[in-house]
């Protein structure tokens, strides 16, 4: 996948595996080498910024990557039955989920709606570790650092809340590696991995 990405940065991606025999060979089945938990936006194209193919990543996404039942049952089926070896879970700069999170903590926040409210609340504990105690000045937090600490947060919770990945990972079967994607430039960089993380195939 960084061999992928390094391709996509430099503007020489190869398209790999899009084809009309690769879309014949996956249409039976699919054994993809590793999933991807990301953020939806629209900027985030997990195929694209990887230069992958039909068939080679699961890719599970939703709003500021935020963990959910929905989201572990997709992850843990792509570990129990599709055996995916890695699973990177991927944030970016200038989330707009993010940005909601620190925004919805100041002292003239305008109600959310509800279902925007209980999406962005498991991101307002990084808000506030990053804040501290005290009034929160939207404008001044840094929101690039609130991002990073939420992704820690969502590596951990998809370890607290799923058995059956942290067995994986424990019998060295599974990595996971948490990322943070920068939208100017192209690239990923890794900021926590857990697991023994290998290099997947071009």
């Amino acid at each position: 996948m960084l061999r992928g990405n390094a391709r996509f940065v430099a503007g020489e991606p190869r398209h790999p595996r899009q084809d009309i025999d690769r879309r014949n060979e996956v249409a039976e089945a699919q054994t993809p080498r590793a999933a991807l938990f990301g953020c939806s936006d629209s900027r985030l194209a997990a195929e694209i910024i990887f230069d992958k193919g039909l068939g080679d990543l699961f890719v599970v996404r939703n709003a500021g990557q935020v963990i959910s039942d929905s989201v572990v049952g997709s992850l843990e089926y792509a570990v129990a039955v599709l055996k995916v070896s890695l699973i990177v879970v991927l944030g970016h700069d200038e989330c707009g989920a993010v940005r909601a999170a620190i925004s919805s903590q100041g002292p003239d926040a305008t109600p959310l709606p509800p279902h925007i409210q209980r999406l962005i609340e498991p991101i307002i504990p990084a808000v506030r570790r990053v804040v501290g105690a005290g009034a929160v000045d939207p404008a001044a937090v840094d929101a690039e650092r609130v991002g990073r600490e939420h992704l820690r947060d969502t590596v951990a919770e998809l370890l607290e809340k799923s058995e059956l990945i942290g067995e994986a990972i424990a019998a060295g079967q599974l990595a996971i590696v948490g990322a943070n994607y920068r939208l100017a430039q192209g690239t990923v960089l890794a900021d926590v991995i857990v697991g023994p993380a290998t290099g997947s195939a071009d």
